[in-house]
């Protein structure tokens, strides 16, 4: 029974990591859960078998992440509906965004007002496609191989299509945020794309649910003195957000 309970346990935590993160790899969770690598290997087999993850090489990834899913049952759907009507506000006509993608993201993108112009490039074949709904954004989707940890765009040909532009603003989901730590990923492709859009963008936004705050993972894009605009469904007033606008990031 309490072996039963254990288990049942240790595969809600993997979920609920699963989830928040977007993506996880085996080992992280192995060290979070301070379990055998082979144990989490099974918990995340079990999980997608029964429908609740995907699984991907060396991890696993949300459900809610899949092109297929339904928005509405995305994990902290009505945050994520907070943070993309915040975000809206950094839009102006006319302006070059250059954008990620995820479930904020997706969220952020129906939102858009069908009469706004502007261009937005994309590293996300997903995002391109939610942006066809708008019929007066002018869409850019930097190609390449498709990388099926981040589902974007990677290699040498989108590295250099980002060092060849300077958008007005950069819109990205983030894995993990801390103010030490500043953005992470798991993912040395991703990482190593998202610093180049980073590089790319005159203004840096960050959306990300408040669960992905004082969290790290292993590999670093950016300093958090690197972003300009931290999008979160708290107040800007909360306490969770004060270390953050103490280095002078603006909090909406």
């Amino acid at each position: 029974m309490s072996v039963s309970l254990l288990k049942k346990e240790r595969k809600d935590l993997i979920l609920k990591e699963i989830n928040v993160h977007t993506r996880i790899s085996l080992g992280e969770l192995t060290e979070i859960l301070s379990v055998s690598e082979d144990t989490i290997r099974r918990d995340v087999n079990e999980l997608a078998e029964s429908g609740e993850i995907i699984k991907i090489r060396g991890g696993a990834m949300s459900k809610s992440y899949h092109h297929s899913s339904n928005l509405k049952e995305n994990y902290a759907h009505s945050q994520k509906l907070v943070i993309a009507q915040k975000a809206l506000t950094l839009l102006k006509e006319g302006m070059l965004v250059l954008i990620g993608g995820g479930t904020t993201i997706r969220e952020f993108v129906k939102l858009i007002p069908e009469d706004l112009t502007a261009t937005f490039m994309t590293v996300n074949p997903l995002t391109a496609v939610e942006l066809l709904d708008k019929p007066n954004i002018e869409i850019i989707l930097i190609g390449g191989q498709i990388s099926r940890y981040s589902q974007m765009s990677i290699g040498g040909e989108v590295h250099q299509r980002l060092a060849e532009m300077k958008a007005d603003l950069c819109i990205l989901g983030t894995n993990a945020l801390d103010v030490n730590g500043g953005l992470t990923d798991s993912d040395w492709e991703t990482v190593q794309v998202k610093k180049a859009m980073l590089k790319a963008s005159d203004k840096v936004a960050i959306l990300a649910i408040s669960e992905k705050m004082n969290t790290v993972m292993k590999m670093k894009i950016a300093d958090i003195q690197d972003v300009d605009y931290l999008i979160t469904e708290l107040s800007p007033e909360s306490p969770e957000l004060l270390a953050y606008e103490n280095i002078k990031i603006e909090v909406l």
